[in-house]
């Protein structure tokens, strides 16, 4: 593969490249063309149920397929579903799974930044969108960014023959549909497809919120969430890639992990990875959360030890007081002295029950607070811990990636 170095856009390929550029740009607007073909065709309901079915069916193999498996591998497949994954994902004909991967991955590695492939920041908001596309370094596969994937050879041969999958799909939809469903059901929501998952990196990078502060400029995005079946979640997902739901709440609706959560259930896909939960809230590692609670424990012991000390120093000095007999005469009451020192005695202990009392109160609190989070940590750690056992294997294919790259 070509050296990438370059700034992205037009003005800095060859003149060679610009020609290719114009015609990859023509052959885009024909096939957006074809679509006007149904002013001629009609459109009935059935061709509109149609599109919308091949538009969600396909939107899903992208997400799940493209993105959420080959690219970062956040779940298992066995080969059989793989090659049916990938074949899904190539109907949207959007190339081989294995160029998806590996480009995919190069954004990853340098999002946003110079050498990022679709960067609003660097290229501009179209030519992230879409022209990127059309810019000839960026034919070719990178073979050694997917190299975990390369050792299948049926998954060598549909990234070869990646137009099999759009073609047979589209002969079959016209055999059933005829014309008016090829052109509507097919061609329109292919084209729906294309743009709608151009929209995350571009749309997704100038619009929405961002709850996590990475490097990039990826935003959370509830319309295109919706859109997208969960990817419009992508800040969440740039904060961590290695998760097979990108909605990190239960009010962040990501279709695509709940269709995968229920194939978990029937077998059909396995060990779906989920992020940990001190990532999820933004929190440091439960290791360094721990270090901050022992050291918050070893100040309020000393706290507590020196209120303690506190405490018997002014009793001492109380009680001297007390067996002080100075200032009483001979000639005193001996009863009216000992009831002033039993009064004086008796406030004296109230006074030291209401300290004890304050003091344990005050530790008593923060103690509850500390056993608080001490088993909020624990609950994190069992959590962290049956995620780790379910990712050892993935965990070597994770390896790879980053040899890869």
């Amino acid at each position: 593969m070509s050296n990438h170095s370059n700034a992205p856009g037009y003005v800095s390929l060859d003149e060679n490249g610009r020609r290719v550029f114009r015609y990859q740009i023509i052959r885009f607007a024909l096939l957006h063309a074809i679509c006007l073909l149904a002013y001629f065709t009609g459109v009935s309901a059935t061709d509109l149920i149609l599109c919308g079915v091949l538009y969600l069916v396909r939107m899903f193999f992208i997400t799940a397929g493209y993105h959420r498996y080959f690219s970062h591998r956040t779940f298992k497949l066995n080969r059989v579903m793989q090659f049916l994954f990938a074949f899904g994902a190539e109907t949207s004909a959007q190339k081989g799974v294995l160029w998806w991967a590996a480009h995919h991955r190069h954004h990853h590695k340098h999002s946003d930044g110079p050498e990022d492939v679709h960067s609003v920041r660097h290229g501009g908001f179209l030519w992230a969108h879409m022209l990127w596309l059309f810019d000839p370094r960026w034919e070719g596969t990178d073979t050694d960014r997917v190299k975990d994937l390369t050792k299948y050879p049926e998954i060598v041969w549909i990234d070869k023959h990646w137009l099999l999958p759009p073609v047979a799909l589209g002969a079959a939809v016209a055999m059933v549909f005829g014309w008016s469903g090829l052109i509507v059901g097919f061609f329109w929501s292919t084209i729906l497809c294309w743009h709608v998952t151009y929209t995350i990196n571009s749309l997704a990078h100038v619009w929405g919120s961002r709850r996590y502060e990475t490097e990039d400029d990826s935003r959370n995005n509830f319309l295109l969430a919706l859109l997208t079946l969960g990817e419009g979640w992508h800040n969440n997902h740039h904060h961590y890639q290695a998760s097979a739901n990108q909605g990190f709440f239960w009010w962040e609706i990501d279709i695509s992990y709940y269709t995968l959560w229920f194939m978990s259930k029937i077998g059909l896909v396995s060990d779906l990875r989920r992020p940990p939960r001190h990532l999820v809230e933004g929190k440091p590692h439960p290791r360094v959360q721990l270090k901050t609670l022992r050291k918050e424990w070893e100040h309020m012991s000393k706290d507590y030890a020196a209120g303690v000390d506190q405490i018997r120093a002014q009793a001492n000095e109380r009680l001297m007081a007390l067996s002080n007999t100075e200032g009483c005469e001979k000639s005193e009451d001996t009863k009216a002295v000992i009831l002033t020192r039993t009064e004086r005695a008796e406030a004296f202990l109230e006074e030291l029950a209401i300290d004890l009392s304050v003091l344990g109160s005050e530790a008593e609190t923060k103690l509850d607070q500390l056993q608080k989070r001490f088993s909020e940590l624990k609950v994190q750690a069992e959590e962290n811990l049956a995620t780790l056992r379910n990712q050892l294997g993935q965990e070597l294919d994770a390896y790879e990636l980053t040899l890869s790259r």
